[in-house]
């Protein structure tokens, strides 16, 4: 870190500082960031000026203090937050509608741009999928299901589509638990991710989109149950 001390202002100067450590993955998601005072240190700054520094941070989602432990990186993309944020307070047929244009848009994009290395990657997701599902670990479940869909975003290879999606992932990842939608699955013996797959595999968009419709008319009716 650079000496922030001639900076105009000491806390907007601390702010830029904090937030380039957590944008190059210097402190990464989940990490304990160090203390105040080894921060004033380390920026030759008061230890008031990283206190207001950490709270501005704090208030915009990217850090988060626990009484007793520290302060840690909740979040690397203020965007991100925000979007966060937004999905929160929304309602659930108007997340499902967003849903379902990224969804259609990542698959149709992944079935004709995806790399081996992607396919690898779905694979992953989808074998861990299954094996939560055989266990009945709805955690399991649900972190697999959405690293799966995430993983199609990332096939597509269109970068603002895959930051929305990831903003999109915890909203994503809680109607799975809410909804049942491991249950679903095992009662059905629903294969339509693998048959999802399988188009993305054999660059197959036309296929794709339509397994797409498939899994969110279902879960769409799932939820009116």
């Amino acid at each position: 870190m650079k000496n922030v001390e001639r900076a105009p202002s000491l806390v907007d100067g601390v702010i830029a500082e904090l937030r380039q450590e957590i944008a190059q993955g210097v402190w990464q998601l989940g990490d304990k960031i160090p203390s105040e005072t080894r921060l004033a240190e380390m920026l030759q700054v008061s230890r008031l000026s990283v206190r207001e520094a950490v709270r501005v941070l704090v208030h915009a989602g990217l850090l988060t203090t626990r009484q007793g432990h520290g302060t840690f990186v909740t979040a690397t993309d203020e965007a991100q937050v925000a979007l966060r944020r937004r999905l929160d307070e929304a309602g659930a047929t108007d997340v499902m509608d967003v849903r379902r244009g990224l969804d259609l848009v990542a698959a149709r994009l992944a079935a004709t741009r995806r790399t081996d290395e992607d396919l690898e990657r779905l694979r992953e997701a989808l074998d861990r999928r299954a094996a939560a599902s055989g266990k009945a670990d709805v955690e399991a479940f649900a972190d697999a299901d959405v690293d799966f869909h995430l993983r199609i975003a990332e096939a597509a290879h269109n970068s603002v589509l895959q930051d929305l999606y990831q903003g999109m992932s915890d909203a994503l990842r809680d109607s799975i638990k809410v909804d049942q939608c491991m249950e679903h699955t095992i009662a059905r013996n629903d294969t339509s991710h693998e048959e999802l797959y399988e188009a993305v595999r054999h660059g197959d968009p036309t296929t794709a989109t339509a397994v797409v419709l498939t899994i969110l008319d279902q879960q769409e009716r799932d939820d009116r149950d």
